[in-house]
């Protein structure tokens, strides 16, 4: 019995390897997005409690020094709250074409596996074709023995 053998089983297999790297790279910056919309919330929370200190602050006794503090406080939250809503958007940036390298790895490998699977029917025809040969060769020869 013949065995079959794929010819680019070794690119198949470097295909497998491509999928898996994209795949890792994928639930990396999955998972850096998540870590940056964390901090996101984290900065909007502190800048709304500094919000909430300065209206403590204006409903109390005024302390226009605590009060200077409290405003420049909040600016320099405003500011790292933008700051860190770029980084969100550039790790979504960065997820999307994660997404999208996986994609066309993922079809990559399909297309191989495909080529694959037809070559192995291509391979089970070609023996079935060889088999009929050999018993129509027994059927003949056995025929002629028996005349």
């Amino acid at each position: 019995m013949a065995k079959f053998i794929y010819k680019m089983e070794n690119i198949l297999e470097i295909k497998y390897k491509l999928e898996s790297q994209a795949k890792t790279n994928y639930a990396n910056a999955a998972a850096k997005l998540n870590e940056e919309k964390q901090i996101l919330q984290r900065l909007v929370a502190r800048q709304r409690a500094y919000e909430s200190e300065l209206k403590k602050l204006m409903s109390d006794r005024l302390d226009i020094l605590e009060i200077k503090v409290c405003k420049s406080a909040i600016e320099k939250a405003k500011i790292d709250v933008k700051a860190q809503i770029l980084q969100v958007t550039l790790a979504e940036r960065n997820l999307e074409q994660a997404r999208i390298r996986l994609y066309e790895v993922m079809n990559d490998r399909k297309i191989h596996e495909k080529l694959k699977e037809n070559a192995f029917e291509d391979f089970k025809k070609e023996l079935g074709v060889q088999e009929g040969k050999e018993i129509d060769e027994l059927v003949s020869y056995t025929y002629s023995k028996a005349r």
